[in-house]
């Protein structure tokens, strides 16, 4: 998002004017911002057999799903259902990496006739799995390597205390399933969280891969999951992509001549793509001022963007409508009937009612995450691409919120 001539754009597209055209709220993705980070991990990995598989829990829309297979991604679903929109968007089977957890073995057996990678964190799953496909299906084992990594419990998935993941304590349970169903291990998997800055996490969980990986004689590919944290306002300390590419990549290769022969390195990302692109529109409704807090209520809310009330997330605030204008300290809050605060004691460019403000790092988890919550509607979606605002989803309906409810005479 650029300020020019006073006018915030994306691409020399205006973002009031997709406000005027749209209305709000909205969400507006910079696709050139998606290829830009695709483009930052290909090159902090370049030399490695990489493939990227994005995490599309973050944003499943069809229009960014393309955008993702164009750039040579393949897909990272946690659903039978990501896994049809993927399908939908063009992907072949064989580029889904299915990595469900707690869900029941019939949807384990769907992604199977589909054709997915199966990637297995449970050892009941595992057994069922062995029993029912034998050799003829191969499959990626997700271990927990019991590291405590991310920005917040919320996001760490690879503690102790995790419900994610085969624990690496379990190794012998393991190989005890997989040699006596014949099991074909095609993938060793991990995932420790979120938010990570350290290149040491990514050294300590590569370190217990590759010793795991020795009891497996049939490896393709290690996947590292993600976490690779993004900025989330000027200042802000992020991953090193190019650093963690040196360390790992030196320990990968070296893995690899142990190994025997040259593996592909998996990476999963999805806040990482798609975060920086999103902003979220909204007009402030009104301003209220109270003894201690000057609020501005705008037109969503936690409905929208679940993050900051989920997990205390920052999303910088910026007043496109006035830039330039005297900061003042604002607490932005939304219309549901809870606490439902998007920014606490956030100095911005002088809101006035109606002026449009807009929401940074809306990408990931914004409309993915969005519900009918009060029976509000779910907003449109915008991308910006080839230096043009493309609907790439209408906005919701009344006739959309009760299209599938069934009325009884009473």
């Amino acid at each position: 998002m650029e300020l020019v001539n006073n006018q915030y754009s994306i691409q020399e597209v205006s973002l009031e004017a997709i406000a005027k055209e749209q209305g709000t709220p909205v969400y507006v993705y910079d696709a050139d911002k998606i290829v830009e980070q695709v483009e930052q991990l290909k090159a902090g990995f370049k030399g490695l057999n990489l493939k990227i598989k994005y995490a599309c829990k973050a944003l499943t829309n069809l229009s960014v799903l393309k955008l993702m297979r164009k750039q040579g991604c393949g897909l990272d679903v946690v659903s039978i259902q990501e896994a049809y929109l993927g399908l939908k968007a063009g992907y072949q089977p064989k580029e889904i990496l299915f990595t469900p957890n707690s869900v029941s073995f019939s949807e384990i057996k769907e992604a199977v006739d589909l054709g997915l990678i199966i990637n297995i964190d449970n050892i009941s799953i595992l057994e069922q799995f062995g029993h029912e496909y034998g050799g003829s299906q191969p499959c990626c084992i997700r271990l927990n390597p019991h590291i405590m990594a991310g920005g917040n419990a919320k996001i760490s998935t690879g503690h102790i205390d995790s419900k994610f993941g085969i624990s690496v304590y379990q190794m012998r349970h393991i190989e005890r399933i997989v040699k006596a169903c014949n099991i074909h291990v095609h993938g060793l998997h991990m995932h420790t969280g979120s938010d990570i800055l350290d290149a040491e996490v990514f050294l300590r969980g590569a370190e217990i891969l590759f010793e795991a990986a020795q009891h497996f004689s049939e490896l393709k590919f290690i996947d590292f999951g993600s976490g690779f944290k993004v900025a989330y306002k000027e200042g802000d300390i992020t991953t090193n992509i190019r650093k963690i590419g040196d360390k790992l990549g030196v320990a990968f290769k070296q893995f690899c001549k142990e190994y025997g022969r040259e593996l592909e390195i998996w990476f999963e990302p999805g806040k990482f793509l798609v975060s920086e692109s999103g902003y979220f529109l909204v007009k402030a409704n009104t301003i209220k001022t109270t003894p201690a807090t000057v609020f501005v209520g705008v037109d969503s809310g936690m409905n929208h963007l679940l993050r900051p009330m989920m997990y205390d997330a920052y999303h910088e605030i910026v007043n496109i409508s006035n830039p330039g204008g005297t900061k003042r300290v604002y607490t932005v809050v939304g219309y549901i009937c809870e606490t439902d605060t998007l920014g606490w004691d956030r100095p911005i460019d002088e809101v006035r009612e109606g002026d449009i403000l807009a929401i940074k790092n809306a990408g990931a988890y914004g409309f993915s995450m969005a519900s009918n919550y009060n029976s509000r509607l779910r907003p449109a979606e915008v991308l910006v691409y080839q230096g043009k605002a493309h609907l790439i989803r209408k906005r919701e309906t009344l006739e959309d919120l009760i299209k599938n409810q069934v009325e009884i005479e009473l």
